[in-house]
């Protein structure tokens, strides 16, 4: 019969704080898919640790899941770049992404009550106000927060989690969109909003999957005026 094991562990601080890695990780990727770090632009542990005032292991540490998103390349003794759009990996999450939101939208006709419909409203007249002012991250923003409210309150809260972390791939085609692309979104979100005010779940998940299916065109027209930002598998 074996024997326990005989450990002497610290006690956990249950007090959450995001690590030096966490918080490096969060900024990279936000500059990423917002294009403040543009497609093949290259990156130096270096000088990303002394910016942020970190040392070079959570730097490192950031990369790496960086790397594992596909959003950066990372060759040992070479330089590390951000990598350039890829359609493969666009469409890749937007099938992922279709399946999630689609599923959430049936379940949200089901589960949202009015006051759920009012806030869902509040964000879109807030998007109209963004585009009013043609401040398109705060619109990009509010198109996020938009989808997101919408797992939450169907109760599928975790369905968000997965997409935030898989869509990363559309968000530059997405913010390089907002320039010609703001109004459609919205009447969108407009259309979504109807269907599930009547509680028609196969509308609601219609509308959905047509407003991410745009995102295939959008890549077409971007990838033709920003070619040096595309990979060749476009």
């Amino acid at each position: 019969m074996s024997e326990s094991a005989s450990l002497r562990l610290a006690p956990l601080d249950l007090v959450e704080r995001p690590s030096a890695a966490d918080q490096v990780f969060a900024e990279l990727r936000h500059a990423i898919l917002t294009l403040q770090i543009v497609p093949g632009a290259k990156l130096s542990e270096v000088d990303v640790a002394a910016q942020m005032g970190v040392s070079r292991q959570p730097v490192r540490d950031a990369f790496y899941r960086l790397a594992k998103l596909g959003l950066l390349s990372i060759r040992p003794q070479r330089a590390t770049t951000v990598t350039l759009i890829s359609r493969e990996a666009v469409m890749r999450a937007r099938f992922l992404r279709t399946a999630l939101e689609v599923e959430t939208l049936r379940t949200a006709a089901d589960r949202v009550t009015d006051a759920d419909l009012q806030a869902l409203q509040g964000i879109i007249e807030e998007q109209a106000q963004a585009m009013k002012s043609d401040d398109r991250l705060v619109f990009h923003t509010l198109d996020d927060i938009f989808h997101r409210e919408i797992c939450i309150r169907a109760g599928v809260g975790f369905a968000w989690d997965l997409i935030h972390e898989m869509k990363a791939h559309m968000d530059r085609v997405r913010m390089l969109s907002l320039a010609f692309a703001s109004q459609r979104a919205w009447d969108d979100h407009v259309a979504i909003l109807a269907a599930l005010a009547t509680r028609d779940g196969e509308a609601a998940a219609a509308h959905m999957r047509r407003h991410l299916s745009r995102i295939s065109e959008i890549y077409d027209r971007i990838r033709d005026e920003r070619s040096d930002w595309f990979a060749a598998d476009g």
